[in-house]
C-alpha cells in the first residue's frame, strides 16, 4: 500500500493547508444565490467547489440519509424550496425524475446546473451483468446515472460545477475553479489508490447490490457479474436470486457487496446460498446533515480497505 500512504500524506498536507477556506463555507453563507442541490452526493461535491464564497446559499433538497430518489415523490417543503432557489443544481442522468414537471411550474425561468452535462465515458444499464462490455455514450435512455461512487468521476463533476457556475456569476469564478482544481486533485489520488488497490485484488469478481458501483468498478478493474436490485431498487424473484447464485458459483465471485441505503437480508442471503462472504461498501449517497467537507474521502478510504480485507490482496 505505498501508493495509499503517498497519496495519504499528499492529502493530508493538502487539506491542512486549504482547510480554513473549506470550512469557511459553512459559516460565511450569507444572502445571495440561494442554490438549492437535490441530492446529497453533488451536495457535498457543490459545497467543497463554493468553499470560501459569501455569494452562495447551499441548501439540499432530499434529506441527506435517504438514498438514490428512484421513487421519491415532491413534497410541499420540496416545492416551497424550489420556489425559494435562484438556481437547482442537479445530479442528471435521469436521477431526479421525479422534478420533471415540477421545475417551471415552481418557479419559471430558473437557472439549472446538471452536473453531469457534458462529461463523457458514461455508462448505461443496459446488459449490466457483462460490466466489462457495457457500451459508452448518450444515445439511449438506460443511463447509469452514478458518477459519484468513482473518485475520477466525482472530480470531474467538480470541475463541471465550477465551470456552469461561473458563468452564472463570473465574479466567484477564481474561487470555484481553484477549488474544483484542489477538489479534482484530491479525487484523481484517491481514484489512484483504488485502481492501484483494483490491480493487487486475489479476486476482481464481485456482486452488488445495485448499480451505483459500476464506475468505481470500472477505475478499479472489477467486474461485477451481476446486481441484487434492479435499476428501480426493486427486489428479485425468488428465481433471479437462485440465477445469481448461480452465476456467483459458475464464474467464483469473490464476495457480495451490501450498501447502507439499502435492506441487506436478500442480499446476504444469496452470499450465505453461494458460500461466499458478503460486507458493506458505502457509495457515499447518503451522510449526516452537517458532514464534513472530506467526508467522502473518509468514506472511500474506508472501502479500501474493506475491498482489500474481503478480496484479498497479493
Amino acid at each position: 500500500m505505498k501508493t495509499f500512504f503517498r497519496s495519504s500524506i499528499i492529502l493530508s498536507a493538502g487539506l491542512a493547508l486549504f482547510l480554513p477556506l473549506l470550512l469557511s463555507s459553512s459559516a460565511g453563507a450569507t444572502s445571495g444565490f440561494e442554490v438549492l442541490v437535490t441530492t446529497f452526493p453533488i451536495y457535498q461535491i457543490a459545497r467543497n467547489v463554493a468553499a470560501g464564497s459569501d455569494a452562495l446559499n447551499i441548501d439540499i433538497m432530499l434529506p441527506s440519509r435517504m438514498g438514490c430518489p428512484h421513487d421519491y415523490i415532491l413534497t410541499p417543503r420540496d416545492i416551497r424550496k424550489l420556489e425559494k432557489a435562484d438556481i437547482l443544481m442537479i445530479n442528471g442522468l435521469g436521477m431526479e425524475g421525479f422534478l420533471e414537471s415540477a421545475i417551471e411550474s415552481a418557479k419559471p425561468g430558473m437557472k439549472v446546473i446538471d452536473s453531469s452535462a457534458g462529461i463523457e465515458e458514461i455508462l448505461y444499464y443496459e446488459d449490466e451483468y457483462e460490466h466489462n462490455n457495457l457500451d459508452l455514450g448518450r444515445d439511449n435512455d438506460s443511463f447509469n446515472p452514478h458518477l459519484f461512487a468513482s473518485p475520477r468521476m466525482a472530480a470531474k463533476i467538480a470541475v463541471n460545477i465550477a465551470s456552469q457556475l461561473s458563468r452564472i456569476h463570473p465574479e466567484g469564478a477564481k474561487v470555484y475553479s481553484r477549488n474544483a482544481n484542489l477538489y479534482a486533485l484530491r479525487m484523481n489520488l484517491l481514484g489512484e489508490d483504488l485502481a492501484e488497490l483494483g490491480r493487487r485484488l486475489k479476486n476482481n469478481r464481485v456482486v452488488t447490490q445495485h448499480g451505483v458501483f459500476d464506475y468505481l468498478a470500472r477505475d478499479m478493474g472489477l467486474k461485477i457479474i451481476g446486481t441484487v436490485l434492479s435499476p428501480e431498487g426493486q427486489d428479485p424473484s425468488a428465481a433471479e436470486m437462485l440465477e445469481t447464485v448461480r452465476l456467483i458459483r459458475e464464474q467464483k465471485a469473490g464476495a457480495v457487496f451490501i450498501e447502507p441505503q439499502y435492506p441487506s437480508r436478500t442480499a446476504e442471503t444469496i452470499a450465505r446460498e453461494a458460500g461466499i462472504p458478503f460486507a458493506e461498501l458505502d457509495p457515499a449517497a447518503t451522510g449526516p446533515a452537517n458532514a464534513p467537507l472530506d467526508h467522502y474521502e473518509d468514506v472511500m478510504r474506508k472501502n479500501i480497505v474493506i475491498l482489500g480485507t474481503t478480496l484479498g490482496t497479493l
